[in-house]
């Protein structure tokens, strides 16, 4: 299987009906470097001079994110214990480049110098994940003091700043101890995980106020136990089904235990996102596309805001298969605050309601990469696929700006106007590539891709969304996952050798508008 391209792929999922561009694409802007000339022009972008004018209200939070096993290297320092990511790098094959996220960028040690560069830039909130082995080395029992120090540290250093701590409470590098017990498709990881909640809440409420228990739950599940892409690389269609509720269930579990211990807490998501459109106006393909929504976009935000789980399915959902028990309901229930979800580009959807499709058991494909009829599972029976009429980053992903707006007021309409947080975002490109100047990486590219997406975010508010923050993806280049340090999407750019950060073009960029909340502020270079 080819990585990079699974990886890129598994952060969509899908909307459901054809979109009609406004006066707002009258014009295109091309993809290189910001409003000059390049090799790829973006179908249908949103014009020059709406960009310059787009703008942001007052108290809009601009940030960036991490996670824990990405940026923080010391693995195995101050009693953390082992993850399943430890074991899965430290096996020989499975990372690009046969590397590990041993150090990583080291902001364990460096996490001041990394404050430091995020107040340069503007920045007033900072995503970070918490790593679960750092405080409970095999994933229950005690919790080890020295993880939370670590923490108390950062987030003490972020409030000095006058940066928000934002807290993900799980960024995938579960306990590898917990894994031997089964992993996600065991039910008994829904209550570890609230008690682990819990103690975030009791030892670190009083400094981190925004949570989210998982990022990405349904690529968890999915990426895990049914595709094998990712650790702990199981391919079994009945665990990834199990999987899922013992997600549902753990992300009540945690939402009610850091409640319970912090009077001050607000708990949200990061849920994987993205717009699908149907290949054809047939009503089979919206309908495939519909689903694709259900399972890939709101899957847990409907189990969290009504306590059910959307309907993503063809015929009778497999509840059974699941392991839903009556009075799941209840647990399943978890009001959020506010809504948060990445976007990164959309997914085109067909329906494979009448061709032949997997039967369950093992399962060996990925609705992107998989030639087999039915594409995913015998339950949703969808096929997605990776468009290519826009430009593709260098991380293999469609450059689609307007899919920004259509997600964006989707979820505000189907949600009743919730409180939005862009919890991830951002274009991955190489930087060796440009010769230095000066210091400077001057990684136009990247800039162009957020000031498409970012004016189609400026749309969205002005048509009455309550977006009321942005985390660019990423703070610093990390380690991504199977691909290493082969791919780059930092407003950092980081020396794995030196773990010396010199801040990209983009990084100033972005800075510039997040003290101005005005993209025609950012003007068109860095520094």
């Amino acid at each position: 299987m080819n990585r990079r391209r699974f990886v890129a792929s598994s952060v969509a999922a899908a909307a459901g009906a054809a979109l009609v561009r406004g006066d707002a694409y009258a014009g295109s802007v091309e993809s290189g470097g910001a409003a000059g000339p390049s090799d790829h022009a973006v179908p249908g972008a949103i014009a020059e001079d709406v960009i310059q004018k787009a703008r942001f209200p007052e108290g809009f939070l601009w940030g960036a994110a991490t996670a824990s096993y990405q940026v923080e290297g010391a693995w195995n320092a101050d009693g953390k214990g082992e993850s399943i990511w430890d074991r899965f790098t430290h096996t020989p094959g499975k990372v690009r480049g046969g590397v590990t996220g041993d150090v990583a960028c080291d902001q364990y040690h460096l996490y001041r110098e990394d404050v430091a560069l995020m107040k340069r830039l503007n920045l007033k909130s900072y995503r970070f994940s918490i790593s679960w082995p750092r405080i409970q080395p095999t994933g229950t029992g005690a919790p080890n003091m020295k993880g939370l120090d670590y923490y108390k540290r950062l987030a003490d250093a972020l409030l000095e700043a006058g940066i928000r701590p934002w807290c993900t409470m799980y960024h995938w590098d579960l306990p590898q101890a917990l894994e031997d017990r089964g992993g996600w498709p065991n039910r008994e990881l829904a209550g570890y995980f609230g008690e682990y909640a819990g103690i975030l809440g009791k030892h670190l409420g009083d400094r981190i106020t925004t949570w989210a228990p998982f990022n990405m739950p349904w690529a968890v599940a999915y990426m895990g136990y049914a595709a094998g892409a990712l650790p702990p690389c199981r391919t079994s269609f009945p665990d990834f089904l199990k999987a899922l509720h013992t997600l549902g269930l753990a992300q009540g579990e945690a939402h009610r235990a850091v409640k319970a211990a912090s009077a001050k807490a607000t708990v949200g998501s990061a849920y994987e996102m993205a717009p699908a459109y149907p290949k054809t106006e047939t009503e089979a393909d919206r309908a495939a596309a519909a689903r694709y929504h259900a399972m890939n976009n709101v899957f847990f935000l409907e189990a969290a805001m009504k306590g059910r789980y959307a309907n993503a399915f063809v015929g009778e959902p497999p509840y059974d298969a699941m392991g839903v028990r009556p009075g799941d309901e209840k647990l399943l229930l978890a009001p959020l605050d506010w809504v948060g979800f990445h976007f990164y580009t959309r997914r085109i959807v067909s329906d494979a309601s009448k061709e032949r499709s997997f039967g369950g058991g093992s399962f060996g494909g990925t609705e992107i990469e998989s030639e087999t009829a039915g594409g995913r599972d015998p339950y949703t029976k969808i096929r997605a696929g990776m468009p290519t009429e826009g430009p593709l980053t260098d991380s293999g992903m469609e450059v689609w700006p307007r899919g920004m707006y259509d997600l964006v007021m989707q979820i505000t309409k189907e949600y009743d106007h919730p409180i939005i947080e862009i919890t991830e975002s951002g274009g991955g490109y190489l930087d060796e590539p440009y010769a230095k100047e000066n210091g400077r990486i001057p990684d136009t590219r990247r800039i162009q891709w957020f000031r498409q997406v970012l004016a189609e975010l400026a749309r969205a508010i002005a048509d009455g969304a309550k977006v009321r923050a942005y985390h660019a993806w990423s703070l610093l280049d990390n380690f991504q996952w199977a691909e290493g340090y082969t791919e780059r999407y930092g407003l950092v750019h980081v020396d794995f050798r030196s773990l010396q950060r010199t801040i990209k073009d983009s990084g100033y960029w972005y800075g510039r508008v997040a003290a101005s909340g005005r993209l025609g502020d950012g003007g068109n270079r860095g520094q």
